[in-house]
């Protein structure tokens, strides 16, 4: 499996399990995981998230070849534009994960569109989580709303070069990114952690309108277990090669 939805480091509001390099990893090793994307939790809630970045980066430097670094880049800070070419060039950084809410700034703003354009320039997917953690968890000195997936569907119809990868979300069958025969840009995939697989089976939906190529596994460790994820895979009610596709096979697409 190849989960595109991780975190390593420290989280300013709440202790966090297995988020060094060495504890994800025993994770993964026990869970059967591969490789995993990675993005800096302190980035999440530094003033400068670049400091995050740079943590990660030496936290991860002899375990390349399974953790897939990610940088949190917030657009509304004004080195932005550096920082993102250090994480590229210096770091070899292979996407970009924006967090609007907890940096403070909207999807439609300028500055995201500019991030996202220069993300597309250099072939780096955009992660975009629609929640870090749950909202029954948070401080109380912090109120974060989700992402509002309206403001997704304006991004990706704006920007259909752009690799989109939607995690930590749900409720994408209510809306125009997971109907059928949207009119949007093949340009995003979701992530499924937070989607069901029974009940009302949000994942069986979202593969039949919009095929399994367009799902990724992730299950959003350290703060979530991963349990629950690779158990919605287990009885997902779909063909095997359509799994395969979720588990490691999309996502392998997308990181090259």
């Amino acid at each position: 499996m190849i989960d595109v939805n991780c975190y390593l480091g420290h989280y300013a509001f709440r202790q966090l399990r297995n988020n060094t390099a060495d504890g994800l990893l025993r994770v993964m090793d026990a869970k059967g995981i591969e490789k995993a994307v990675v993005g800096s939790a302190a980035a999440v809630t530094y003033r400068n998230a670049q400091s995050g970045n740079e943590e990660l980066h030496r936290e991860i430097k002899s375990h390349r070849d399974r953790l897939i670094p990610f940088a949190v880049i917030n657009p509304g800070y004004a080195g932005w534009v550096d920082d993102l070419k250090i994480c590229r060039e210096d770091f070899g950084m292979s996407g970009v994960r924006l967090h609007p809410g907890w940096h403070n700034y909207k999807p439609a703003d300028t500055c995201c569109r500019e991030l996202v354009a220069a993300a597309t320039e250099h072939k780096m997917p955009v992660s975009i989580p629609i929640r870090v953690e749950d909202n029954r968890q948070r401080h109380w000195l912090v109120d974060v709303p989700d992402v509002r997936l309206g403001e997704i569907v304006d991004l990706v119809k704006n920007n259909p070069q752009a690799t989109f990868i939607l995690a930590s979300g749900r409720g994408f069958k209510g809306c125009d990114l997971g109907k059928k025969n949207n009119s949007l840009p093949r340009n995003y995939y979701i992530e499924i952690c937070r989607a069901s697989a029974l009940l009302d089976n949000e994942i069986g939906q979202l593969v039949e309108n919009l095929g399994a190529d367009r799902l990724l596994f992730g299950t959003g460790m350290p703060f979530h277990y991963p349990d629950p994820a690779i158990l919605k895979l287990k009885v997902l009610d779909i063909p095997e090669a359509d799994k395969e596709k979720i588990r490691r096979a999309n996502a392998a697409g997308i990181l090259g």
